[in-house]
């Protein structure tokens, strides 16, 4: 059977996979600036024989065409890494300073090399063809599946569905995860900065203080959420930076603030927008103050089309066995993967690589972030399964 022949090539192939992904780990790029690493990625393709073309400067789009007509479907993993100081003493941590692969974008590209290398063996077996999508620039606004998507990525051939696999710490090693409908959130940026009058702390009323104002505003703008958000809808908005230059008995000038705004409904967003935006204008006004504000549109939520993740779903149990799949929630974090599932049938699941015995329990974002490796050969022998089996359903 299939299965236990990609089963066994995906053994075969583990230890210089892992060998892929600590090279990556060891280099990471920032967003956009993936230029090494989309040479290494280009390496194994052209070593393997399959044709691959630059999109996006930075992306590396492969295909393979199965030897029965049928479908195209897409395979995609992220090249890019965080500005992150990385904490692990490992012989494969980061050799760039300030840069790490904390997302596991790493896995992803190691994942999606190892499923393409499986894939172009049975190559003969594929009803249809399999578009390998190596995207850079994931996490950093616009996205860089916006870009590719701009440029034709879903084209020549059109894509017929896409599929993505993404690292989660919270499911043990060897376990997956699916979710129909709605999964991941919007994510918008808001950058802003309240211009006071700066002066004497004991004389706050010879001034105006845009830290009061910075404060009222973190606070009261809590209740767009608990006040206006319907219940049903997820949402989330969260300040994460403040920067005011003063001293203990110096009030500053300005004070600069950054925030993000998730939710999982555009109706929903836009009217969010438009509350945040009144809201911090009347505060600072009413207060003597001025402010810039910019509420930077993001990704949209990510939607996994029901169809197709049955399909997926029904072909991990196929490959794994029940015990090893699991439902998700809702996640309220954000993906770039959302522009492809507004424009194609996508699916995009959860890789489990979690191993609390050896102490891999970090979660994403993380200086210490790791995985264990093991998921390796999960991620690209599954990979490469539910592309042969979701197109042999599809037909």
């Amino acid at each position: 059977m299939i299965i236990e022949q990609i089963k066994s090539e995906s053994d075969a192939l583990f230890e210089r996979l892992v060998s892929i992904r600590r090279h990556i780990h060891s280099n990471p790029e920032l967003s956009f600036e993936e230029y090494n690493t989309a040479k290494f990625v280009e390496s194994f393709l052209n070593e393997w024989g399959i044709p691959n073309q630059r999109m996006a400067t930075t992306g590396v789009i492969g295909l393979i065409e199965g030897g029965q007509p049928g479908k195209t479907i897409a395979l995609r993993a992220d090249l890019d890494a965080l500005p992150i100081i990385e904490k692990n003493n490992v012989s494969y941590k980061s050799q760039n300073e300030g840069v790490m692969h904390a997302c596991g974008h790493d896995v992803h590209t190691t994942c999606l090399l190892g499923a393409a290398y499986i894939l172009n063996q049975n190559r003969d077996k594929i009803k249809g063809r399999i578009k390998l999508v190596f995207q850079p620039g994931e996490e950093k606004l616009p996205g860089g599946a916006s870009l590719l998507i701009k440029e034709g990525v879903l084209e020549n051939p059109k894509v017929d569905m896409i599929v993505g696999q993404h690292v989660m710490p919270l499911i043990d090693v060897g376990g997956v995860g699916f979710r129909e409908g709605l999964y991941m959130a919007s994510t918008d940026e808001i950058y802003l900065t309240i211009k006071g009058k700066g002066g004497h702390g004991a004389m706050p009323h010879m001034g105006i203080d845009p830290i009061t104002i910075a404060a009222t505003l973190i606070v009261e703008l809590q209740q767009v959420v608990s006040r206006f958000c319907p219940p049903h809808i997820p949402c989330v908005l969260s300040f994460g930076k403040i920067q005011a230059n003063g001293a203990t008995n110096v009030i500053p000038d300005e004070v600069y603030l950054e925030g993000t705004f998730r939710t999982l409904d555009e109706e929903w967003r836009a009217k969010a927008h438009e509350l945040i935006s009144n809201f911090i204008k009347s505060t600072v006004e009413a207060r003597g103050a001025g402010c810039d504000l910019d509420i930077k549109h993001g990704y949209p939520f990510l939607k996994n089309n029901p169809e197709l993740t049955r399909k997926c779903r029904n072909s991990a149990l196929k490959y794994m066995g029940e015990n090893k799949v699991e439902e998700l929630g809702i996640w309220m974090a954000a993906e770039d993967f959302a522009w492809y599932s507004h424009q194609v049938p996508a699916c995009f699941y959860r890789l489990g690589i979690r191993n609390t015995e050896k102490g891999i329990v970090n979660n994403v974002h993380n200086p210490q972030f790791d995985i264990d490796e093991q998921a390796i050969k999960t991620g690209a022998g599954l990979m490469a399964f539910i592309a042969m089996d979701v197109l042999e359903a599809s037909m």
